[in-house]
């Protein structure tokens, strides 16, 4: 069965590797760059503000912005990575069981000694192992690549993409991929419904979890911080902010998705208190809901676990509709 998967999977294999090796090809010398660039703009050092004087946060904040402005056109090429995953899955998983069906050469296989299940697990094995290896290369390799532009990004590692690209979630998502083009195979029994099946429903799972769920994987914590001084608290760099808004003194909500900034004793066009246009009351506050940075590796284990643990009951789904294929 071993020497039978390869003979099928080989030229697939050959052409996979062949893309991660021009992919390769592709990020390392921009990831290289961008490393330069983040060293030479001295970078690493403005990461902590607190021990830099007036002109060092200036001079890192126009070094930030210059660094920004030469890569935020990468933010393109992090899109595009998001896809691997599921082309992974539509290619390695939903032919799997439903090329063979559609050929009839499961039949022959099926009645060579092989039984039914052995052939499955056997099958579903090797390509699990083999995805879970391109996966954590692909995840190893676009953490290193991706580093200096969460670094830079005040958002950090749990922003919105940067996040789906970096760590082991890579291989959660290749996994559930594979698994439920796999699974479609069995549903559809043709390559080409069973691919568009599973295109549709990676991707509404991932969208489901990313903005259902994600958000609530710990309880958000909450800061306040007024609108008139320095501005937002320096421990703020790296959080997931998931909503902001200005409230009065009393909690209630005035402003929602927006700060107010105001220089101490600073006063509005027409000699008003800062922000009494937008009816703010004497010790009016800006507030934050945000998830800490440090969570990271926490939501990065959570997540990974929902999709293996799908990716585990679609396989279990998979063999039993096996068993029935006429």
């Amino acid at each position: 069965m071993i020497w039978l998967t390869w003979r099928q999977h080989r030229k697939l294999a050959f052409y996979t590797l062949l893309g991660l090796a021009v992919l390769a090809a592709v990020l390392v010398p921009i990831g290289l760059s961008m490393r330069h660039t983040f060293a030479d703009l001295g970078l690493a050092g403005c990461l902590r503000p607190s021990a830099l004087s007036e002109a060092a946060a200036q001079t890192c904040d126009a070094s930030l912005r210059r660094f920004s402005d030469r890569y935020d056109s990468l933010n393109l090429v992090a899109v595009l990575l998001i896809t691997l995953p599921v082309l992974v899955g539509l290619f390695w998983g939903a032919p799997l069981v439903a090329r063979e069906v559609e050929q009839g050469t499961h039949r022959f296989v099926w009645t060579q000694g092989v039984g039914r299940n052995r052939w499955a697990l056997v099958k579903f094995g090797l390509i699990g192992g083999a995805v879970v290896l391109l996966a954590a290369c692909y995840g190893l390799g676009v953490s290193w690549w991706v580093d200096p532009l969460t670094k830079a990004a005040h958002e950090g590692r749990l922003g919105v993409i940067v996040f789906d690209l970096q760590g082991i979630v890579p291989i959660g998502y290749t996994l559930f991929a594979v698994a439920l083009g796999i699974f479609a195979g069995t549903i559809w029994k043709r390559m080409l419904p069973a691919m568009g099946i599973t295109l549709a429903g990676f991707i509404g799972v991932r969208a489901a979890v990313e903005m259902l769920a994600r958000p609530h994987y710990q309880p958000a914590r909450t800061q306040t911080f007024p609108i008139e001084g320095p501005g937002i608290p320096e421990g703020d760099r790296g959080n997931w902010v998931l909503a902001v808004g200005i409230r009065n003194p009393d909690g209630t909500m005035v402003a929602e998705n927006t700060r107010i900034q105001c220089p101490p004793g600073g006063k509005g066009p027409t000699g008003q208190a800062c922000g009494a246009e937008l009816g703010l009351k004497p010790g009016a506050y800006n507030w934050e809901m945000y998830q800490p940075a440090d969570r990271f590796w926490l939501f990065q284990g959570i997540e990974t676990g929902i999709f293996v643990a799908l990716a585990v009951l679609l396989l279990y789904l998979a063999i039993r509709r096996v068993r029935r294929i006429a």
